[in-house]
């Protein structure tokens, strides 16, 4: 097993070390300079030049990637005279639109992304399957019919719509709910959770219907398979064939599927976040695309590719405590 723990690693930070790479060569070796951003449109191509020594943008890019690597770890300090800022470790680089590190705009608004994230997961990961399942075992009665019906809905409908009617129907219309905000957890837990409620029901319950269908199409398959009817021709208990047996073979696309989707939104949820009002990393990345801040744009990207490898890397444990084969792969 550590083995296996250890290959998985090397091949994560293998995996972290190009994409920081190409990455950084897409932002840094584009034809327009970053200077020009920074500078604005009035800087003459003087001003420019003087911006790009100030900021070591002349140097050679494995030089500035090398300077960028080491400000991971250790720190550094971004331009010169008045261009000068310290950017302690680990510095993602500086934002001198906001005038403050990357890394102080990640840790406000990756708070805010993480607790959607998580919410949602559950939701959707406890809808999605315990409703697949069930139907599977159900399959053919009307508790099957209701179940696909009712996920074909969730399938149809998207975000930007779905959240509206949400905010329309409990926020302006009933009252019921306010307005969805972020507390931070350690603040207040109860007030955290209230805030998010909208949000979560939004993604738990669009991305359960895909998780439903899957679940329900791998118990089926599952429950044909030679070894579940030979558990039964045993005389195992139903629910001991279908536990130990049919779910435990069943849930391994689920687990993975479940990893890229739940790596893939730490990386930002910019449609919900946008449409609830909430300052989280997606709606931070797009401000800055739009402003042309490129040490934030760079700082997110790679963020999110560390999230999609560091939840492959949890799957690929999963895999191997779900089926102890994989081990020797």
């Amino acid at each position: 097993m550590l083995r296996f723990v250890i290959r998985r690693l090397l091949l994560a930070v293998t995996t972290l070390f190009a994409i920081s790479i190409i990455t950084f060569v897409l932002f840094f070796a584009v034809p327009s300079s970053p200077a020009t951003v920074m500078c604005g449109k009035n800087c003459n191509p003087t001003q420019i030049a003087q911006v790009e020594h100030r900021l070591g943008l002349d140097q050679p890019l494995i030089d500035q990637y090398g300077t960028f690597v080491k400000g991971i770890f250790a720190g550094r300090t971004i331009g010169e005279g008045d261009f000068a800022r310290e950017c302690p470790a680990p510095c993602l680089g500086y934002s001198f639109r906001t005038d403050e590190p990357v890394l102080d705009i990640i840790k406000r608004t990756l708070p805010v992304t993480v607790s959607i994230v998580i919410g949602s997961a559950i939701l959707w990961l406890l809808i999605g399957v315990s409703l697949g399942m069930a139907s599977a075992l159900k399959k053919g009665t009307i508790f099957d019919r209701l179940a696909i019906g009712t996920s074909l809905v969730g399938a149809s409908l998207q975000v930007y719509f779905f959240g509206l009617v949400l905010l329309l129907i409990f926020v302006y219309s009933t009252g019921w709910l306010t307005a969805p905000s972020y507390t931070p957890f350690t603040q207040n837990p109860g007030q955290w959770a209230y805030g998010l409620i909208l949000p979560w029901i939004t993604l738990g319950f669009l991305n359960s219907a895909l998780y439903a269908r899957l679940s329900r199409a791998q118990m089926l398959e599952t429950l044909s398979e030679d070894f579940v009817r030979t558990a039964r021709a045993k005389g195992l208990p139903k629910t001991k064939v279908y536990t130990r047996h049919a779910l435990r073979a069943a849930i391994t696309p689920i687990v993975t599927i479940a990893g890229l989707d739940i790596g893939a939104a730490l990386g930002g949820t910019v449609i919900t976040e946008t449409i609830f009002g909430l300052q989280g990393l997606g709606k931070a990345s797009v401000q800055a695309v739009e402003d042309l801040n490129l040490p934030i744009v760079l700082a997110t990207v790679l963020l999110a590719a560390t999230f999609i490898v560091a939840m492959n890397i949890i799957v690929d444990l999963l895999y191997a405590v779900i089926d102890p084969r994989v081990r020797l792969g």
